[in-house]
């Protein structure tokens, strides 16, 4: 198939003064071909499909996420003139020049703009680096050159990302309150969304667990309320921090409720919406990376793996096994195979290694005890159900704590083996030397 005739009236390189103008485009319920179902059309689905086209896919052999990709009708076949019909907007992405020269001929002459992957400036639209943040889309266009405009975007995203570049009108927030998961303890763990959000912030309500270091990035304007909850210690009543969420938002101030982990695990954070929902105030909830699934990671231990587990269990050690207030059936969870992640767990370790073990559960089923997940002072320690709690007592283990037990806590990331041998109840405190590649708070 020939190559379109290039127009002599148009340039194929634009001059500065006829570059691309920029604008966007209401696809909502119009339709849309993508010709080509490679890396190409798999990039752009998302973005289209989000945006309410009706996506076509014309493709001899689309690739299998383009295929399945929901929201979009795939045409398993060579492309043919005729396909773009009804269509408002065009993409030509096959690996074939002649067959997109092809599209965009058809495309122009029913006057309907079309992208070229393989040479843009053959194409009568471009697509532009983009990046999307809660509500705003930039588009960056730098006549052709997709380094440049790529480096752009990708600055541009940083510095929405971590507030350095406002998007909020006359940088402030509007009034109201965010539950935000701060992740495991390493600040660089926190979503790209709660670093704005607390960037934006005009009062911080925070946790002890939350990312404590990115406090400091804070204005010297921002009020920091201290909400710490230390173990068998001081502490602010869960009543004391509902209000003092809501008046800050009532008084017209953006709140953000800095939390370890996610705000929802083991965090309250519900607790807190209802209080805001309550007093008509608008909240809303950023999750964030759970201790429970990241903490185990940063040690080097998957909390699940193919042919060994099959479940994992998140259970709250705030309370004894034969506490009445005890909403966990520990019998169960000894008859269960798989992996049982127990949080708030240290003081309390000897009662529920022996509530495991009488439920069923093997003495010797591996335990690795995980202190500081992710920060500085990680440090994490190898034992069995047996001797978890003497380990932990011997070594002087303390809160905050992550309490892994299953075949996985065996696991040993450093020489990448399953460590199916380690069930001799010895203490191993290898991940917490400096340095270790285990350790990924150590790089």
């Amino acid at each position: 198939m020939p190559d379109a005739p290039a127009d002599p009236a148009r340039p194929l390189v634009p001059e500065p003064a006829y570059d691309h103008y920029l604008v966007g485009l209401d696809l909502r319920d119009r339709d849309v071909v993508i010709v080509g179902g490679g890396s190409v059309a798999q990039r752009r689905l998302g973005t289209l499909v989000a945006a309410g086209a009706n996506v076509t896919v014309v493709a001899i052999q689309p690739t299998p996420a383009v295929e399945s990709h929901a929201g979009v009708r795939v045409v398993n076949r060579a492309y043919r003139t005729g396909d773009l019909d009804g269509a408002w907007y065009a993409m030509a992405a096959t690996d074939d020049p002649e067959v997109n020269a092809q599209v965009v001929a058809d495309a122009e002459a029913a006057h309907i703009f079309c992208v070229r992957a393989d040479e843009a400036r053959r194409g009568t639209a471009v697509t532009p680096a983009s990046v999307r943040r809660d509500g705003f889309n930039v588009g960056v266009l730098a006549s052709g050159d997709h380094r440049r405009s790529a480096a752009l975007r990708r600055a541009i995203a940083a510095g929405l990302g971590d507030g350095t570049l406002a998007a909020a009108p006359e940088g402030h927030h509007a009034a109201g309150v965010a539950l935000v998961g701060g992740g495991p303890g390493d600040p660089e763990l926190i979503t790209v969304r709660g670093r704005r959000l607390l960037a934006e912030a005009d009062v911080v309500v925070a946790d002890r667990l939350g990312p404590a270091s990115l406090l400091d990035e804070l204005g010297p304007t921002v009020e920091i309320i201290d909400a710490a909850k230390v173990p068998y210690g001081r502490a602010m009543r869960q009543e004391a921090i509902n209000d003092v969420l809501v008046e800050r938002a009532r008084a017209g101030k953006f709140v953000v409720r800095l939390k370890g982990g996610d705000p929802f695990v083991y965090g309250r954070g519900f607790e807190e919406l209802i209080a805001c929902v309550e007093a008509g105030v608008p909240v809303t909830v950023v999750p964030g990376i759970t201790s429970a699934i990241a903490g185990p990671a940063a040690a080097g231990i998957p909390v699940t793996h193919r042919a060994v587990t099959h479940e994992v269990v998140v259970v709250s050690g705030h309370v004894a096994p034969d506490h009445p207030d005890s909403l966990v059936d520990w019998n169960a969870l000894g008859a269960l195979r798989g992996t049982v992640v127990i949080m708030m767990g240290v003081e309390r370790l000897a009662q529920f290694a022996d509530a495991l073990i009488a439920g069923g559960r093997d003495s010797a089923t591996p335990v690795a005890m995980i202190e500081n997940a992710s920060t500085s002072r990680q440090r994490t320690l190898r034992a069995t159900l047996h001797t978890a709690a003497e380990v932990a007592r011997t070594e002087d283990l303390r809160p905050p704590a992550i309490v892994v037990v299953g075949d996985v806590a065996a696991f040993d990331a450093a020489s990448g083996t399953t460590g199916g041998e380690r069930s001799d109840g010895v203490g191993d405190r290898s991940a917490s030397e400096p340095g270790m590649e285990t350790d990924p708070a150590a790089r």
